[in-house]
């Protein structure tokens, strides 16, 4: 056999298995593979937004008018309403305060956000976490899902969106504990 069919021969069998090599499973150890802009649930509405799930941020985004901090317990809170503009549906919530963060803007100017930890149900995913509230009416998508709440549950599969609508009515069960209560529901 000639040297230039042996190599012949090898590249055609790399080629061949060479798919196999980095072949995954689609959904990795049970996690949902959702899209770049999907629905979420929040509240016990529950309010359907839209969201763009942004793996380049850390924290999640709320969209979030009338913010009024305030005290109660000794402890900060603070009350905002969440309008659904889609459907036409407000919800008042309450929350406590976890922190406040500093965000630069892409004008250079910083913008101090009140933090609150927040339930929310993201295709079969509902889970409690930190989300940064800031007015976002004059943003395409509501609600911007970061990596804190993605990590270990979720794949974004970047040329997709609207794979799944939330559905975590067994997840979900428990929302009356959710650590921002509607006001004059909790």
């Amino acid at each position: 056999m000639s040297k230039q069919r042996f190599l012949g021969i090898c590249a055609a069998g790399l080629l061949a298995v060479a798919p196999n090599l980095y072949a995954r499973d689609p959904a990795p150890s049970g996690k949902n593979i959702l899209g770049w802009i999907e629905w979420v649930d929040i509240g016990r509405g529950p309010l359907r937004l839209k969201a763009k799930l942004d793996t380049g941020a850390t924290t999640s985004s709320l969209t979030a008018e009338d913010i009024e901090e305030f005290r109660k317990d000794g402890k900060r809170h603070v009350r905002f309403v969440v309008r659904d503009e889609d459907h036409d549906v407000e919800e008042t919530f309450e929350a406590r305060v976890v922190r406040h963060v500093r965000i630069r803007r892409h004008s250079g100017e910083t913008q101090r956000r009140p933090v609150v930890e927040m339930r929310m149900c993201v295709g079969s995913t509902y889970r409690k976490e930190e989300f940064t509230l800031v007015d976002r009416s004059s943003f395409v998508y509501p609600v911007l899902v970061g990596r804190n709440f993605l990590a270990g549950h979720i794949v974004v599969d970047s040329g997709e969106t609207f794979v799944r609508r939330p559905d975590c009515d067994d997840a979900g069960a428990g929302r009356d504990d959710a650590a921002a209560t509607v006001a004059g529901h909790a």
